[in-house]
């Protein structure tokens, strides 16, 4: 038996995942990351959406929860319900929408969980007001799992099933 860490990032688990618990076994698509492109040390990522055809088994061991810093270069009030009070009627009125988060660098923190959550924007914390743009975000964008498995050899890119 080997330990590995996998990465399994929020938006996977959101579409496609099905939550799951330290001690849990779960059968996952894995793909190696190549050399120096680990994701927070992970030895691979989970892909819901093709990728390998086999699945590696394995033990769920321990979760820690990733958390990444971001500058958010949008207006917040943007997001607010215009005040039409003093708007004359049929006045077009413009709204900025979207978001833009750029990774602050530096290291993710990680935070031991014993489950891994089906959605993870319950973990966001905002920059509180006053704030000026940009100003900081601190999200969860996935898991680092390490997952007990007698085959730590997940597939690499381009690997035939």
């Amino acid at each position: 038996m080997a330990l590995m860490k996998v990465f399994y990032e929020d938006w996977q688990m959101e579409c496609c995942g099905s939550p799951f618990d330290v001690g849990e076994e779960v059968a996952w698509k894995l793909v190696a990351y190549d050399g120096e492109d680990r994701r927070h040390g992970a030895e691979a990522w989970v892909e819901n959406h093709g990728g390998p055809d086999r699945e590696t088994v394995g033990g769920v061991r321990a979760i820690d929860l990733v958390h990444q810093e971001f500058l958010a270069h949008h207006d917040p009030r943007a997001a607010e319900a215009a005040e039409l009070a003093d708007v004359p009627p049929g006045t077009l009125v413009f709204r900025s929408t979207g978001r833009r988060l750029k990774p602050v660098p530096g290291p993710p923190t990680l935070e031991p969980v014993r489950s891994c959550p089906r959605w993870f924007n319950a973990f966001e914390e905002e920059e509180q007001p006053p704030r000026r743009v940009p100003f900081r975000v601190r999200r969860a964008v996935g898991v680092l799992v390490a997952l007990e498995v007698s085959d730590a050899t997940p597939h690499r890119p381009g690997d035939r099933p």
